[in-house]
């Protein structure tokens, strides 16, 4: 197959934030070549597929309200799936199982609160919706919870429902803003766990990239920026040797990639970069021939960053009468997750005990990247991150799950992929545009 030498935009990264500039670029009559370090395209949201089962990079959720639903409605792009069940859920504090307190009738049953913390936890709840968060995004969610909340039960419940809308551990740094309105929306739409994974996405992604005219290319490793005499992007170079020439290009990829790549040419990425402090997890998945207790889907830990799912109770992710299963422990920036194993296990223990004696296959994944920036409460929250275009090297835009000012995760990725793609698309010229 022929490659070309010229582009107009060249994407590089082939994750679901790299497949999504490329449509948006293509789809505005540009010329685009999309550059995949690996073999394999979607980066972590791959999907494994073992023995009938479909096994995530950890657990993935897709929030029905988000951003990301709305790029990828735009893009022709319809995920299926389910939406995860309210019952079987369980909340896990110093080893016992309770309840889980999401509404009026499993407050009154639970028990892990005595009445005036039910009270409490149920006017928190019942008023958390017309919180808003935009005043609280200087304020990290622990000084929020104390600043709030009585209660030193309720307030680890809050904490740990943070940790579930946001997949972060970092109570003394996360933006209480970011994770107030991330709650929000959870409990208005909820999420979508996805049928056959995310690999369908991506596939459906990497579809509509061909059907828009993008020259994919994988196994093409990116080395260096070729940049001429006025600063501005003139050309890409691969580890082959060869060399792509393109005004504008877009770097989806992790912030130390796009460091790797730029070569210190830009001082305000570097800056970015290394402010930015990745959010982790150690991942355990599942596959069970049998759930021996099949009402007991969800359990979230309360006083431990533990949590497990059975997301092949809503979505098609294991044969008939088979389990898929997403256990995770969130880690703190400073935590190793090599140790995990054992408690994730533990947990499984608790909520379904007998699993070990039905399990197919297991996988750990002792420290997985969820994503790639903490939306840290001292700069603002999201209006820390940088932005998708990044103005001290003309033509050189950035997306991914660490760019923007538009939610988290996914959504994150998809919303600032729509925005360097729309910049990386104008028509005027590069150079008079960043002199402004």
């Amino acid at each position: 197959m022929k490659h070309e030498d010229r582009a107009d935009v060249v994407v590089i990264g082939g994750g679901v934030s790299g497949l999504a500039a490329c449509i948006y670029a293509a789809r505005r009559r540009r010329r685009v070549t999309l550059l995949e370090r690996s073999q394999y395209l979607g980066g972590r949201a791959r999907t494994d597929s073992r023995d009938g089962f479909y096994t995530n990079l950890g657990p993935h959720a897709l929030y029905r309200g988000g951003p990301g639903m709305t790029v990828l409605k735009e893009l022709g792009v319809h995920p299926t799936g389910g939406i995860p069940r309210s019952s079987g859920q369980y909340a896990v504090r110093r080893g016992e199982k309770h309840t889980f307190p999401s509404g009026m009738f499993s407050m009154l049953a639970t028990g892990l609160f005595d009445l005036a913390e039910k009270m409490e936890a149920a006017r928190l709840l019942a008023s958390f919706g017309k919180i808003d968060g935009s005043t609280a995004m200087n304020v990290t969610c622990l000084e929020w919870v104390d600043r709030e909340i009585a209660h030193p039960k309720v307030r680890e419940f809050i904490l740990a429902v943070f940790r579930l809308a946001t997949y972060a551990n970092a109570p003394e740094l996360f933006s209480a803003g970011v994770a107030i309105e991330q709650v929000k929306m959870a409990v208005k739409d909820n999420v979508l766990y996805i049928d056959e994974g995310w690999q369908t996405m991506v596939d459906s992604l990497a579809e509509k990239a061909d059907q828009a005219g993008v020259t994919i290319r994988r196994s093409a490793r990116v080395v260096a920026l070729e940049r001429n005499d006025s600063g501005s992007i003139r050309a890409v170079q691969l580890d082959s040797g060869e060399t792509i020439e393109a005004a504008r290009v877009i770097i989806a990829s992790t912030p130390q990639a796009a460091v790797e790549v730029v070569q210190g040419a830009s001082p305000l990425l570097k800056q970015s970069v290394d402010r930015a402090i990745p959010v982790r997890a150690a991942c355990l998945d599942v596959a069970l021939a049998s759930l021996p207790r099949p009402k007991a889907t969800f359990a979230l830990g309360i006083d431990e960053p533990l949590y497990l799912s059975v997301h092949s109770a809503s979505a098609r992710l294991a044969p008939d009468g088979e389990a898929m299963i997403h256990l995770g422990k969130y880690l703190g920036p400073a935590d190793s997750g090599s140790a995990a194993e054992g408690e994730l296990e533990a947990l499984l223990d608790l909520i379904q005990p007998g699993w070990r004696n039905e399990v197919v296959f297991k996988r750990f994944l002792p420290e997985l990247t969820v994503y790639n920036a903490l939306p840290v409460a001292s700069p603002g929250g999201l209006a820390g991150r940088p932005g998708p275009e990044v103005p001290d090297v003309p033509g050189l835009f950035i997306a991914g799950d660490w760019v923007g000012s538009d939610g988290l995760l996914v959504d994150s990725s998809l919303a600032s992929a729509k925005a360097a793609a729309e910049l990386a698309a104008r028509r005027e010229r590069i150079g008079a545009v960043a002199a402004v």
